[in-house]
């Protein structure tokens, strides 16, 4: 069977089993299946269960503590840098949050640096806490160091994500989330799951030439940043990845560039760490600091359906809003299941073995 769907209460289920099996509290084992299930039941499988043994890896390597101290080391009124004591980002990121939502309902905003965190998920489940709150939201994190800047073969920057979530009246929210690569190597992992060939302009070999391998990367090849090369625009792609590098990390005191640990289990932690951890980035900031919010959002509403209105080009589909697609994947799956591919529930049916949790 080439894929199989699975109810979301029965993934969750083992997956808050798994994170109890390896000594998170209940509470943080709770967080942490929520985060990733959230990604799968969004579509984005790659940062689903498909990670889930990666996690319990880090766990078994001493790289990650299962019931960490998270704490914040240094604030202002409207900011802070959180220590979050090699936890699971999963864990550390929507502490995070919260404290920066918390500073925002004070200050109108509210800004927290993060260093000593491990991966956390998807950025989107972090920046849509604000939603509640009618205040938009911003995640980002710098990850395992598989980019090459513009003209370079050295792998120096990670996909870092960027999310920024705005909150609308009768409209769903626009919800922006998305690697600053042409592609996240979870994609990749996607396609080498099903043995299929990478789009040209996601990867480049060691010596810098364009590849389709999705295997290239452990052959000493690099992702690309977002817009594949100089002429279509791949030095802003390097700027915005270079910009959540220095958000998350050179200010919080975490690792950044090519020090970050990596996630991938084909590279080793560097020798030399220039900070603890990796670095997260977060912002929260209340919409009636700016403008009555009731105000704001009716207007989100106007701005939404004008955009979802525009004429299109013959034979092409409507403007898709970001949040769009995640948004109807989720009711989908809610309703029918998470498709699992049989490489991935292998993987979490040795995982479930070794840990002795029934999946």
């Amino acid at each position: 069977m080439e894929q199989e769907t699975i109810s979301f209460d029965r993934l969750w289920q083992f997956a808050y089993q798994v994170f109890i099996k390896i000594g998170c509290p209940e509470d943080q084992a709770r967080t942490s299946a929520d985060v990733l299930l959230s990604a799968d039941l969004r579509g984005i499988d790659s940062h689903g269960l498909a990670r889930l043994s990666g996690y319990v890896r880090l766990w078994e390597a001493g790289r990650v503590n299962s019931k960490p101290s998270i704490r914040i080391v240094h604030e202002s009124p409207s900011t802070a840098v959180i220590d979050g004591d090699q936890g699971l980002g999963l864990v550390v990121a929507p502490y995070a949050m919260e404290v920066a939502i918390e500073k925002a309902k004070q200050c109108g905003t509210g800004w927290v640096a993060v260093k000593n965190s491990n991966h956390f998920g998807i950025a989107g489940y972090h920046a849509m806490k604000c939603l509640q709150h009618d205040m938009i939201g911003m995640a980002m994190t710098n990850a395992s160091p598989l980019v090459a800047p513009t003209f370079s073969v050295e792998r120096l920057l990670g996909t870092n994500p960027i999310c920024v979530v705005i909150p609308a009246n009768e409209q769903p929210p626009f919800v922006a989330d998305f690697a600053t690569t042409t592609a996240a190597n979870g994609k990749l992992e996607i396609l080498q799951r099903k043995n299929q060939d990478a789009p040209l302009g996601w990867i480049q070999k060691k010596n810098g030439t364009p590849s389709t391998n999705a295997h290239e990367l452990k052959e000493g090849g690099a992702l690309i940043p977002l817009g594949s090369d100089r002429e279509h625009g791949s030095h802003k792609g390097f700027c915005l990845g270079a910009w959540v590098d220095i958000f998350s990390a050179v200010l919080s005191g975490a690792n950044y560039g090519p020090w970050v640990p990596p996630f991938v289990s084909f590279l080793t932690p560097p020798a030399d760490p220039v900070g603890e951890g990796i670095g997260h980035f977060f912002g929260a900031m209340r919409v009636d600091a700016f403008r009555p919010a009731q105000e704001f959002k009716q207007h989100m509403d106007n701005w939404i359906m004008r955009f979802r209105s525009a004429k299109t080009i013959e034979g092409q589909p409507k403007v898709i809003i970001p949040g769009d697609p995640e948004r109807e994947c989720e009711a989908e799956r809610r309703r029918i299941g998470i498709p699992l591919e049989a490489s991935v529930r292998k993987d979490l049916e040795t995982l479930g073995q070794k840990l002795g949790v029934a999946f």
